[in-house]
């Protein structure tokens, strides 16, 4: 696996500007419209589980499970954008996921942020 299938983010000049931080250098915040999230579950699949089980024995990374992760946390940053983009906003600010079991059948990523519209100062 190569280092592309482990990444996520956003490529240059996105449409709307996702940052972890609560102002962008450079851009006014000229208007909130409020809390955006994009939300998957995914299910565990079997295979993928009795590897890791496997693994966890003799140690080192599981290699599927983080791809599916990655997957997963890609899947809800883009329903959290497309979001966003819905309902007028260029900038999502406070961007965070988090990360839950579901009812022991598989893992729920939300990706949640503030959307916002930026202007340049």
């Amino acid at each position: 696996m190569g280092i592309d299938e482990y990444g996520g983010g956003q490529g240059p000049d996105p449409e709307v500007l996702v940052v972890t931080t609560n102002d962008v250098p450079g851009y006014h915040v000229r208007e909130v419209i409020g809390e955006v999230f994009g939300l998957t579950v995914r299910s565990r699949h079997v295979g993928s589980q009795i590897g890791a089980g496997l693994k966890s024995m003799v140690g080192g990374e599981l290699r599927g499970l983080t791809k599916t992760l990655v997957q997963t946390r890609n899947q809800a940053m883009e329903r959290l954008v497309e979001q966003a983009r819905t309902r007028g906003a260029n900038g999502i600010l406070a961007f965070r996921f988090d990360v839950t079991e579901a009812a022991d059948v598989g893992t729920e990523v939300c990706a949640y942020g503030t959307a916002v519209v930026l202007t340049r100062e």
